[in-house]
């Protein structure tokens, strides 16, 4: 299979490396294809074992409280990972624990990795679950200590196995070597920084020569991200071009993808990188004010993003990019509708409109209609691009808290404005203190929007 990996399984404390420890480690050591060591042993986390994790694994606090402190083991555990291919299941989980411990003692680990998860879906896709439980069910597999180290390293072993006898090892060799391929990363990339980018939600900013940033981009995922970049088969030309001018990779890590999005917005309008195409476009926001009285006329007024003020967004229609795209749209509407494009502020001239003369107006301009009852039936054909009214009094707060590394964030808003994004009391209360332009920006708001259509967003008065 590999010249030199170990299968390695750890039992921990939780499931945050940042926060939880290693209770246990078992490996198995194989050269050439041949066994040559086993080595397990339950590691003193200097915490307590939750009472969930003890009776899932078995290890109780009293098991581990004689037992060797991680960086007593350490050197040992090393020894064995030399110029090996370290193999577990979902192996990032491990591998996130191994370069947190040794992180705690001053040791920067730097490991190839393969996941046996990986491994098993290559093998058998037919197969929906790939989980250790499963596939010791469904192929009859033998575990000794399910949930403990070295019963679930031994059930790898016979996955191995199994494996090679069934499919043959050149289909086991091919699977892994497939697994194994590296991603071709630009030059002037050490290829050491992909292990120390989160696999957390953020942004990425990629650089050039200068402190310009090429491109920045977010994800719920910022490893697998920034790696779908670099990968051979480059979806588009853009993501050809950014691969060969990339000289450095910089990263912000974020509670979630709703921080993500806002950060993403705010860096992409602040730095115009050239290939933020979209964002980054320079663009006037256009919007429709609806007189407040059925008779004025006319009925409806194109403005511009610098006109929006607090007291005039509940009065508005609609967020185009052009005046075009605006009138277009709103002719359409008069077409669904049998509006009057004369009322509406779109046909000039004295007299009847021409849609009334081949029965498409029903007559507003003619008196066949009332303006009030025309006026309605604009407000109701208005009514899905109706800009929505600040419905808090005052600023309020998006919670959002990120469960795996526990980081906690507070998104601060005020009339569709985003204010701040903050960590701790004193930020908060600088934020709810500030004074600030209101500025109406439509992808802000579009976000914010979305946000608050969600059934468990937590939004805080402040």
């Amino acid at each position: 299979m590999l010249k030199n990996y170990v299968l390695l399984d750890l039992e921990t404390t939780g499931a945050t490396p940042l926060r939880d420890r290693i209770t246990e480690i078992a490996l198995i050591q194989f050269k050439e294809g041949v066994e040559v060591a086993r080595w397990q042993t339950l590691v003193n986390p200097q915490t307590n074992i939750p009472t969930f994790i003890q009776s899932l694994t078995g290890i109780t606090n009293e098991m581990v409280e004689e037992a060797p402190t991680f960086a007593q083991v350490a050197g040992e555990l090393l020894d064995y990972l030399d110029e090996a291919v370290m193999c577990a299941h979902n192996v990032r989980f491990d591998h996130g624990f191994l370069k947190a411990e040794f992180k705690r003692i001053g040791i920067t680990l730097k490991q190839k990795v393969l996941c046996t998860v990986k491994l098993s879906r290559k093998l058998y896709p037919q197969y929906k679950s790939h989980g250790l439980s499963a596939i010791v069910e469904r192929h009859q597999l033998t575990c000794t200590q399910r949930h403990r180290a070295m019963g679930d390293v031994e059930v790898m072993v016979q996955l191995i196995e199994l494996a090679k006898n069934e499919l043959g090892l050149e289909a086991l060799r091919t699977a892994v070597t497939a697994l194994s391929k590296k991603t071709s990363l630009p030059s002037g990339i050490d290829e050491h920084i992909i292990d120390d980018i989160p696999e957390t939600a953020g942004v990425y900013l990629f650089y050039g020569e200068n402190n310009l940033p090429l491109y920045i981009g977010k994800s719920i995922n910022l490893r697998t991200r920034v790696m779908s970049h670099f990968s051979s088969d480059h979806s588009s030309t853009k993501e050809m071009r950014i691969s060969q001018e990339i000289k450095r990779i910089e990263w912000i890590e974020t509670a979630g993808e709703f921080g993500a999005l806002l950060l993403e917005s705010r860096l992409v309008k602040e730095r115009q990188p050239i290939h933020n195409r979209q964002l980054r476009r320079e663009r006037q926001l256009c919007a429709w004010q609806l007189a407040k009285t059925p008779d004025h006329n006319p009925l409806l007024e194109l403005i511009r993003e610098n006109e929006i003020t607090p007291d005039n967004l509940g009065e508005l229609f609609g967020t185009f990019r052009s005046k075009k795209q605006a009138t277009d749209a709103l002719r359409n509407i008069a077409d669904e509708h049998s509006l009057c494009l004369k009322a509406l502020g779109l046909e000039a001239g004295k007299g009847n409109c021409f849609r009334s003369q081949i029965n498409r107006c029903k007559g507003v301009c003619c008196g066949k209609e009332t303006p009030a009852f025309h006026y309605l039936r604009l407000q109701q054909a208005l009514i899905s691009l109706k800009i929505k009214s600040w419905g808090f009094d005052g600023k309020v707060g998006i919670k959002e808290h990120d469960p795996i590394t526990n980081k906690t964030e507070l998104h601060v808003f005020e009339q569709w404005c985003h204010i701040a994004t903050v960590d701790n009391e004193s930020q908060l209360e600088e934020a709810i203190q500030s004074q600030y332009n209101f500025s109406f920006d439509v992808d802000t708001y579009k976000l914010l929007l979305k946000e608050l259509g969600k059934p468990n967003t937590t939004v805080i008065p402040l």
